[in-house]
This record gives structure tokens, C-alpha cells and sequence, in this order.
């Protein structure tokens, strides 16, 4: 068989159906074998990076391996930033990638890179085939490895000569990977440990991040949260690991999450983080983060243990096995289970002083949070959610509640703006039977406004509710509550003194709804907020690709928001207590 062939034969050997993949000169010789397949799918991005952003959507939203392809060069390193993005959200993505002829390497031939090297930071592991009867070995590992302990991209890269070679493929190659560690179990010891820290507590908190969805642990964590009444607080990683409305539950934490999540993890006195590596974000000021808390960090990663917090308890443990393990050893305990309901009241008390949903003024016009909150009522919360990176990311959570894991999908660690669009797209495909809407910022939109072209061509019907505010919004708003309001390059009107908006539909620019009509795709602008809900309604029904874009009010701010460099203390919870008060647009006199 020839080598491009053998590639194709062992990826439908890994149960394959999809691929996302965009062709070259270095990659045609494996475009041509898959032309000839049977079992696999090849979508044909209109960018690598949104092939790679495709596969990432698939792999999120059903937790098995995408895969994404593309030349050598500069198709190589235009995956570099979806690579890396999978790899700061531990998502198991294979990415191939075609290379000049094994002689060349290292010669700077035509469209050579060494893609191979500048992946290594940002991948579990890389290979660079230069044996063809090596691949079906290779391909197997590269899935292994990708979805082991704590998921993550592997990158193939394949020279051409290696892709044409004629060969007796041996499909029965075992994998070797004597590196590859055994799925860490935590031991009866430990875990009895962390059953005698609850029972001693007071004010405990479970902090559950993306590994709880990653280890398809859900069911595990309500059933253990439930048993001993403990409030659950969750990254937005982990959003959906439970039920957030339940009454002891807290959703998501952070710099601008729940003010009932920050300050129960702050007053806790037992901060139990499962599958979660205290992310910045998640933190604020290290020194100042849950301070009068024990620590106990079970996690499948060994390397994230007290890399960031230093922890009383650290457990090196396949999460799922844990807690099953936990809610067993709790059947054998004779003591009396710990009362938590005074520390339920204490959060209720929180809840009520800042409600769902957030903090927000009184616009004339639609604001961002009320279109997303629309979209909720609208859909009743039953459709998958993609962002792009931006205030809407942040307000998507905070007036859409997720009820459930892999509902909810956005780029977080790399906070890659242009993940939306390809996101949904993949995602479309992994879940056809299921409405899936992205919703997007002006901004971020544009990043990858080409894969319109591959949601018609490819007839994937996915919906993007944009908004439309005519600035790089979450960098605004740190020019406005940070830097005095002075604007570096943030607005994208075409008058930067009089942005295009509700009041000045005529300045808008560019016209999406002209360029959504020239990709095929139905379209519609709404303003106006009677308009707005039938609009969604529209949207929903839609058997085609639809972009709804919502014009809404450019100078609003996320809110909560815990400022860089402080702690859940210092969080501003409404424009009320924002420092910029006297310079805001909202509130006070127009700022500079």
C-alpha cells in the first residue's frame, strides 16, 4: 500500500469519521488517498487554524479525538495557535501535517518549516515520521497518547516521500510507549483523608474544573456533592458538571464569575479542587486566595500539583475513579455526617444580595446581556453553545445558565478571539441533531469570517447570534476602569469619535448582513428591542446558516470583575463601585 493510503486505513482504524483538512503540496498525496475513502468525512476549512478550531469543536463537544490536517509551512503554522489553544483546554486533538521530502529537511526548501520543533511547548508529544512502516504504529500512539491522563494535541508530521512510498503495512504493530504512566488511582488512604477533612469542616467548597467534563465524571460529582451537601463552585471549564441552579450550588468562579462563588471560596475553610490547575483567572493574587482554607487537589496531572497554590493535600488521581471510590468509603464511615446547612443559609444570603443575573444598568437601547439573556428564554436553554473571546464570552455565562457538560464551548486558556465560527462548525458535525449557535463579538467574528464559506459548501446549518458594538469591548473596558479611559486601537467604526450603533445604523461598518448574503447565508439586524425575540425565534428555525446580528450599546462593562493583581475582596460587583465612576460613559460624564 502506498503510505497516504496506509494513513487513511489506520485513522478509520481509530474509529475516525471526520477530518478537517485543508491541502497543499507537501499534503495532496494524502488528500488523494482520502478522496478514495469510504468511512471518513473531509471538510475543507477555508483556514487552517479554523480546520484546527473545527476538530477542537468536535472533540469538545463529544470528547473523542478531532482531527485536522494541513500542508507543510505555512499551512503547519497556521495550526500552531488551535494546537496551542487544545493544548491550554487539555482537549485530545491529533493534528497531521505534511513535510517536504525527508532529504530536505533542514535545507530550507520550498514552504519548509520545522513544525516538528516549534510544537513541542504546546503539544503531549510530536512526531516526525522518516520510516513509512512506522505509521500504523505511529497513528496508534498518537491516539493513545492524546486522549491518556490528561488530554491534549499530538502532532504527525509526515514527509511526502513518506506518504508515497509503496509498502506491506503491519496493522497489528503494537504501540510502545513505555513513558506513558498508568492511570494514577488515588489510594484508600488518601481519599479517607479527604472524607476526614470534610467531616471536620465547617465551610467547604468542591472547585471542580474541566477534567470533571474531560473524565465524564458528572454524574460521580453531583452524587458526592449531594451526599455530604457541599457547594460546588466551577470553572468555566467545568461549567455543567452540575446543576447551578440547585440551591447549594455556586456556577462558575473567578474574575468575572458568581459574587456567591468568589465569596464562599474566599470564607471556606475547605477548598477541595477536583480536575483543575488554579488558573490566574481562578486565583486573582495567589497570596490572598482562599486564605483561611485547607487545600486538597486531586488531579489526573502530577506536574499541576502546587504549581500555582501550594496545597495542604495533594492527590495524584484519575478523577472519576476518586470519586466513585469516595462515594463507596462513604457507605463504610460510622461517624455522623457533618451538618453543612448553616453554611447553605450563609451562601443563600449571598445569592440574594447579588442574584442571577448579573449586575447590570438600564439601557435605552438592547445591551449584550439582554440579547444572550433572550437567546435563553428563547431556545429555554436546550442548544450548544460556542463563543468567540471577549465581554461576550464572559457575559454568555453569566445570562445563559448551562445545565449540563459539553454544553457550553469556548476557547478559555488561550483566550483565542475567531474560535466561535469553526468551533460551531465542528461541533455542528459532531452534534447534527442539535441547534448550535455561536455567539460572537464584531471583533472576534471577523478573526475567521471566511469559514462562512465551509458551513454552506459543507451544509452544516449553524447559527451565530453577533453582537455588535463596534469595539474590541474587553479591552475598552480595561481602558476605561485601568487606563482613564484613553483609547490604543480599540474602536472599529469607521468614525472612532462617533461610533456606528443604535443611535447611527447608517455608520455601521462594515455591513454584515450584505457580506452573510454573499456567503448564502440568511441574515437579519435587529435594534430594536421588540424586535429582538421574534428575531431569535426566526434564527432557531432556520434549516440554513443564519447570522443574526444584534446591534447593542458599545460602552457597557462586564461585570462582576475582579480587578488583575487583587483578590475576590476587591471585586466590583456593580457600576456602583466601579473606581471609573467619574469618567464612565454609563454613569457619569464621557470619559477621553
Amino acid at each position: 500500500m502506498k503510505g497516504s493510503d496506509v494513513v487513511v486505513r489506520c485513522l478509520e482504524n481509530q474509529g475516525v469519521d471526520v477530518v478537517f483538512a485543508y491541502p497543499g503540496g507537501q499534503a495532496i498525496d494524502l488528500h488523494n488517498s482520502f478522496a478514495r475513502a469510504k468511512k471518513i468525512r473531509v471538510i475543507l476549512p477555508r483556514h487552517e487554524q479554523g480546520g484546527g478550531f473545527m476538530a477542537q469543536g468536535y472533540a469538545r463537544a463529544t470528547g473523542k479525538v478531532g482531527v485536522c490536517m494541513a500542508t507543510s509551512g505555512p499551512g503547519a503554522m497556521n495550526l500552531l495557535t488551535a494546537i496551542a489553544d487544545a493544548f491550554m483546554d487539555s482537549i485530545p486533538m491529533v493534528a497531521i501535517t505534511g513535510q517536504v521530502f525527508s532529504h530536505l529537511i533542514g535545507k530550507s526548501a520550498f514552504q519548509e518549516t520545522d513544525v516538528y520543533g516549534m510544537t513541542l511547548p504546546v503539544v503531549k508529544h510530536s512526531f516526525l515520521v522518516l520510516n513509512a512502516e512506522d505509521l500504523p504504529q505511529i497513528i496508534k500512539e498518537a491516539f493513545i497518547i492524546a486522549k491518556s491522563g490528561r488530554p491534549g494535541p499530538v502532532l504527525i508530521d509526515i514527509p511526502k516521500d513518506v506518504q508515497q512510498k509503496m509498502f506491506v503495512p503491519n496493522f497489528d504493530a503494537k504501540p510502545d510507549l513505555p513513558g506513558l504512566p498508568k492511570e494514577p488511582r488515588a489510594s484508600d488512604a488518601e481519599l479517607e483523608g479527604m472524607l476526614d477533612a470534610i467531616f471536620a469542616a465547617k465551610k467547604p467548597v468542591i472547585y471542580a474544573g474541566g477534567g470533571i467534563i474531560n473524565a465524564e465524571a458528572s454524574v460521580q460529582l453531583d452524587k458526592f456533592s449531594k451526599l455530604y451537601n457541599i457547594p460546588v463552585a466551577t470553572t468555566l471549564m467545568g461549567i455543567g458538571a452540575v446543576d447551578p441552579l440547585e440551591r447549594k450550588n455556586l456556577y462558575w468562579f473567578g474574575m468575572h464569575g458568581t459574587f456567591a462563588g468568589n465569596k464562599a471560596v474566599l470564607e471556606s475553610d475547605l477548598l477541595i479542587a477536583l480536575g483543575a490547575r488554579f488558573d490566574d483567572r481562578i486565583t486573582g493574587v495567589v497570596s490572598k486566595f482562599a486564605p483561611n482554607a485547607k487545600i486538597i487537589h486531586l488531579d489526573v496531572d502530577y506536574a499541576e500539583q502546587n504549581k500555582n497554590v501550594k496545597v495542604a493535600h495533594g492527590i495524584h488521581s484519575e478523577v472519576k475513579y476518586a470519586l466513585d471510590r469516595l462515594l463507596q468509603l462513604s457507605k463504610n464511615r460510622k461517624d455522623k455526617k457533618p451538618d453543612f446547612r448553616q453554611w447553605i443559609d450563609e451562601i443563600e444570603c449571598w445569592k440574594k444580595q447579588h442574584p442571577y443575573p448579573f449586575s447590570r444598568v438600564p439601557r435605552k437601547h438592547i445591551s449584550s446581556p439582554e440579547a444572550i439573556e433572550a437567546l435563553y428564554e428563547v431556545s429555554k436553554g436546550d442548544i450548544l453553545v460556542t463563543t468567540g473571546v471577549g465581554q461576550h464570552q464572559m457575559w454568555t455565562p453569566q445570562n445563559f445558565i448551562f445545565r449540563r457538560p459539553r454544553q457550553f464551548i469556548s476557547s478559555l486558556g488561550a483566550g483565542t478571539m475567531g474560535f466561535g465560527l469553526p468551533a460551531a462548525i465542528g461541533v455542528k458535525v459532531a452534534r447534527p441533531d442539535q441547534n448550535v449557535v455561536d455567539i460572537d463579538g464584531d471583533g472576534s467574528f471577523q478573526m475567521n469570517i471566511q469559514e462562512m464559506a465551509t458551513a454552506v459548501m459543507e451544509n452544516i446549518p449553524v447559527k451565530v447570534m453577533m453582537l455588535n458594538n463596534q469595539f474590541l469591548g474587553m479591552v475598552m473596558q480595561w481602558e476605561d476602569m485601568i487606563y482613564e479611559g484613553v483609547r490604543g486601537n480599540t474602536v472599529l467604526s469607521r468614525d472612532p469619535e462617533n461610533p456606528g450603533g443604535p443611535e447611527n445604523i447608517a455608520g455601521l461598518y462594515p455591513d454584515y448582513p450584505a457580506i452573510a448574503k454573499g456567503y448564502d447565508w440568511e441574515t437579519e439586524r435587529v435594534y430594536k428591542k421588540e424586535d429582538l425575540k421574534p428575531a431569535i425565534q426566526r434564527m432557531l428555525k432556520s434549516k440554513k446558516p443564519y447570522l443574526l446580528e444584534v446591534i447593542v450599546e458599545y460602552d457597557e462593562h462586564v461585570l462582576p470583575f475582579i480587578p488583575p493583581g487583587k483578590s475576590a475582596n476587591d471585586m466590583i460587583t456593580d457600576c456602583a463601585r466601579c473606581p471609573s465612576l467619574p469618567e464612565c460613559k454609563i454613569m457619569g460624564k464621557r470619559s477621553k
